[in-house]
C-alpha cells in the first residue's frame, strides 16, 4: 500500500487536502470517488521522495487522465449535479492546464447548444473515435452515466496494457537503436579503412567475396549518399503518412494490417471486439439495432470490418438477421458467428457479444505478451546478424588470401 496526498474539492466545492493508503493511483482515485471527493491532485509520496531531478515537459492528457475525466463525469451526473456545472467542476479540479483548457471548450461547446458528443468530438486529440461512440450511445439510449464509466474502464484497460507493452518493449528497441547506431559507424568508419587492402588483392588478381562487395557498396553509399537516403526515407514515410489519412489509402492499410504476419490476428481480434463491445452495450441499453450497428461500425478501427456491418444494417432493414451478412464478409471468426447465431435466436444478443468481446480481449493479451517476449530475441539475432556482415565482410579476403598463400 503506498500513500497519496491529495487535494480535491467536495461536490459543494469546498476544497480539501489530506492523504489515503491504496495500492495504485487508480485505487485511490476510486476511494475519493467513493468519498464523493473530486481530486485536484494526488501524487505518490514515495514516488514523490525518490524524485531526484524534477523535468519539466509540455503539459499532455494522458490516458489516465482521459479515463479519470469520464468517470468523475459520470459520478458528478450520477449525484444530480448539472451537466454544466459538472464540467466546470471538473475543469477547476484538474491542474493538467490543457485539460483544464479542453474542459473548458466542452463547457463553453454544450452551453452553446451543442451535445456532449459533439463538444467532445471538437477535442480529437483527447477523446478516441470508440469514446466517443459510447457517449454518443449513452447519450441517445439515455444511460450516459454508463456509457462514461465504461469508457473510463476501456481506457483504463487499454493504458495498463499499453504500460505493459512499452515497458517489455523497452529493453529490445533500446538494444535495437544502439545495435543499429553501431554498425552503422562500423560500416561508414572501420570498412573504409580496409579498403587499399581490398585495392591490392584485387589488382594482384585475387578476387573479393559476394558479401565483401556488398558490404563496401553499402559503405559507399552511406559515405557519399547517405544524407540523401535519409532524405528518401523521410520523404517515404511522409507520403505514405499522408497516404493512410485518405479513405482510399486508409482501407489498403486495415488490408495490410490484416494480413501482417504474427500481428494481424491481433488487429483483427481488436477490431472484432471493440465492435462486439460497443453493440452490445447499445443494445443492451435499449438503442434500436440499426442505430447501434451504424455507431458501432464507427468504432471498429478497421474499414472492412466497418463495411461488413454497415451491409449487415442494410440486410437487417430488408428483414434479414445479423449473422448472415457477417458471415459473408469473412472477417468475423466462425466460432463467434456461431454464438451470434444462437444469440439471435435466443434474443440474448446484448449479453453474448460483451462475453464474446472479453473472451477476446483475453485472447489478444495472452498473444501480446508472447509477441513481446518473442521480440527480444529476435531483436538480439538481428543485431547479432547485422554485426556478423560486417565482420564476415571484413575478415573472409584475409581469409581467403592465407588459404591461397597456404
Amino acid at each position: 500500500m503506498n500513500d497519496f496526498a491529495y487535494t480535491a474539492k467536495s461536490s459543494t466545492g469546498q476544497k480539501l487536502s489530506g492523504t489515503i493508503a491504496a495500492a495504485s493511483r487508480s485505487d485511490a482515485m476510486a476511494r475519493l470517488r467513493a468519498q464523493s471527493l473530486f481530486p485536484m491532485t494526488l501524487v505518490d509520496r514515495q514516488a514523490k521522495k525518490t524524485a531526484r531531478i524534477p523535468l519539466s515537459f509540455p503539459a499532455r492528457v494522458s490516458k489516465e487522465q482521459t479515463a479519470d475525466f469520464c468517470a468523475q463525469l459520470a459520478d458528478l451526473l450520477t449525484n444530480g449535479v448539472a451537466m454544466l456545472e459538472s464540467l466546470r467542476i471538473l475543469s477547476d479540479a484538474t491542474e493538467n492546464p490543457r485539460l483544464k483548457e479542453i474542459s473548458m471548450r466542452i463547457h463553453d461547446a454544450v452551453a452553446q447548444g451543442d451535445s456532449l458528443d459533439v463538444a467532445m468530438s471538437k477535442e480529437s486529440a483527447m477523446f478516441s473515435e470508440l469514446t466517443l461512440s459510447m457517449v454518443r450511445a449513452g447519450q441517445e439510449g439515455a444511460f450516459l452515466e454508463e456509457a462514461l464509466q465504461r469508457t473510463a474502464i476501456f481506457l483504463r484497460k487499454q493504458d495498463e496494457m499499453r504500460s505493459k507493452i512499452v515497458g517489455a518493449l523497452t529493453y529490445p528497441v533500446i538494444l535495437g537503436v544502439v545495435g543499429t547506431v553501431i554498425t552503422s559507424l562500423m560500416v561508414v568508419f572501420l570498412v573504409p579503412k580496409f579498403q587499399p587492402f581490398f585495392d591490392r588483392l584485387e589488382q594482384n588478381g585475387t578476387g573479393l567475396p559476394v558479401i565483401t562487395i556488398v558490404l563496401l557498396g553499402v559503405s559507399h553509399t552511406l559515405m557519399n549518399y547517405g544524407v540523401f537516403v535519409l532524405l528518401a526515407l523521410a520523404a517515404i514515410s511522409y507520403t505514405t503518412y499522408r497516404a493512410i489519412r485518405t479513405a482510399r489509402g486508409r482501407r489498403i492499410m486495415d488490408q495490410v494490417k490484416l494480413k501482417t504476419p504474427l500481428v494481424g490476428s491481433i488487429f483483427h481480434d481488436a477490431a472484432v471486439s471493440r465492435a462486439c463491445r460497443v453493440l452490445g452495450t447499445m443494445l443492451r441499453n435499449g438503442v434500436p439495432l440499426l442505430r447501434s450497428l451504424r455507431i458501432s461500425s464507427e468504432s471498429t478501427g478497421n474499414t472492412l470490418l466497418a463495411e461488413a456491418m454497415m451491409k449487415s444494417a442494410e440486410n437487417v432493414t430488408a428483414g434479414d438477421t445479423l449473422s448472415k451478412p457477417l458471415a459473408a464478409s469473412g472477417l468475423i471468426p466462425p466460432q463467434v458467428m456461431a454464438m451470434i447465431r444462437v444469440a439471435e435466436e435466443s434474443n440474448t444478443l446484448d449479453e453474448v457479444l460483451i462475453k464474446i468481446a472479453d473472451r477476446i480481449d483475453n485472447r489478444i493479451e495472452r498473444r501480446l505478451e508472447v509477441l513481446v517476449r518473442m521480440i527480444e530475441p529476435l531483436m538480439l539475432i538481428l543485431i547479432g546478424g547485422m554485426v556478423m556482415f560486417v565482420i564476415v565482410g571484413v575478415l573472409l579476403p584475409v581469409f581467403d588470401l592465407n588459404s591461397s598463400v597456404g
